[in-house]
């Protein structure tokens, strides 16, 4: 038979033992942060949760450009993407698992409950689509490049905007546009059992794994086929004070013809013209056509370079009338050649008449002078 002593002093320990326990349960369950559902900082592992079902599938992204898909060189333009959510499960596996202690019933409920969660595997959460451009000549705005969208269940689309800017000089064609696109799907589903109360999660019903995906998805667009020119010769110049016909070589570069061109010059003092359309015809690709402008300098034009604004009106291949870019041509003035004016050739005409006259005069003066000496000495 135990002493009082030792007995009370059991009964302390245990006591105390047993406070210390409750006190450690209530300063865990009290915490905000591991208590409440919406703030599970604490993810349980795998010893707290079962597993009853598997999917097989994952969201399947694809996209597309809506609208016009052909654009024209030079113009700033948004293009419109849609994503759309094709994703399927192709199966859905019961797995071995149970959990000791509650009931077969009850427990294939709780199973055909997570095989529900499972379904959510198709979703794509946290979306973030970049459009970009490996081509010199197809620049898209940083402003507009990623777009975002927090869900994309699978059978539902979300239309996208960005904005891209084409060189007036880009060649005609097909182009490849990329679209990374990154989002997280649910890769499995676990129940959780009762053990999640030890560490101090409540009112849990499912823990979530997701995996990271990345994609690049093509997007084709084309540049529209059309005329380009370019002043590929230049002939002739002009001298203070005249007239003279310029020729103008234009070339088209481009991949269209240009049906019924013409070219239209806007020319500024000191120079004039009077034909300031000259028609050029049907230019083919790869083709020139020749302008013959008659072009006069003022007298006190300075000797330089001056530049005539030329553009060309012409119809496209889809029978609509198109303008092309400004083209300068650079035309030379030239000095004159110093010459003797008519009112100068008089004067001097006046000048040696006068002058004969005079020597004239004096001759004939000496002639009578002489002819009296003679007379005297005789």
């Amino acid at each position: 038979m135990k002493k009082p002593q030792e007995n009370t002093l059991q009964k302390t320990v245990i006591k105390f033992a047993a406070i210390a326990v409750l006190l450690s349960i209530l300063s865990v369950t009290a915490s905000p942060a591991l208590a409440s559902k919406d703030n599970d900082f604490l993810v349980p592992s795998r010893g707290y949760s079962v597993d009853y079902y598997r999917s097989y599938g994952e969201p399947t992204i694809k996209a597309s450009v809506t609208g016009d898909t052909e654009f024209e060189r030079g113009e700033s333009a948004d293009i419109a993407i849609k994503i759309a959510n094709t994703g399927t499960i192709e199966e859905l596996k019961r797995l071995n698992a149970n959990q000791n202690r509650i009931p077969d019933s009850q427990e294939e409920a709780i199973a055909l409950g997570e095989m529900a969660e499972e379904m959510g595997c198709t979703t794509a959460k946290g979306l973030k689509a970049t459009l970009t451009s490996d081509s010199d000549y197809i620049h898209i705005e940083p402003t507009t490049s990623l777009q975002t969208v927090d869900e994309l269940k699978t059978g539902n689309t979300q239309n996208l905007k960005f904005t891209m800017r084409i060189d007036s000089d880009a060649p005609g064609g097909e182009y490849e546009l990329h679209l990374p696109v990154t989002y997280e799907y649910q890769s499995n589903a676990r129940t959780e059992t009762s053990k999640v109360v030890n560490i101090g999660l409540s009112n849990s019903e499912y823990t979530r794994e997701y995996t990271l995906q990345t994609i690049d998805i093509p997007i084709h667009i084309s540049i529209k086929n059309e005329p380009t020119f370019e002043i590929s010769n230049v002939s002739g110049s002009l001298v203070q004070g005249s007239s003279n016909t310029i020729n103008i070589t234009y070339t088209n570069t481009g991949e269209g013809a240009a049906e019924d061109a013409e070219v239209r010059f806007v020319v500024m003092n000191p120079l004039s013209t009077r034909n300031t359309i000259i028609r050029l015809g049907t230019i083919g690709q790869g083709e020139s056509r020749v302008a013959s402008l008659d072009l006069s300098a003022d007298s006190d034009a300075l000797v330089k370079n001056y530049s005539i604004d030329s553009e060309i009106k012409y119809i496209d291949d889809e029978g609509k009338t198109e303008l092309s870019k400004n083209m300068k041509v650079d035309v030379p003035v030239e000095q004159a050649e110093s010459r003797i004016s008519t009112t100068a050739i008089i004067l001097i005409l006046l000048a040696v008449i006068v002058a004969y006259m005079i020597i004239k005069m004096l001759r004939k003066r000496n002639k009578i002078i002489e002819n009296t000496s003679g007379d005297e000495n005789d």
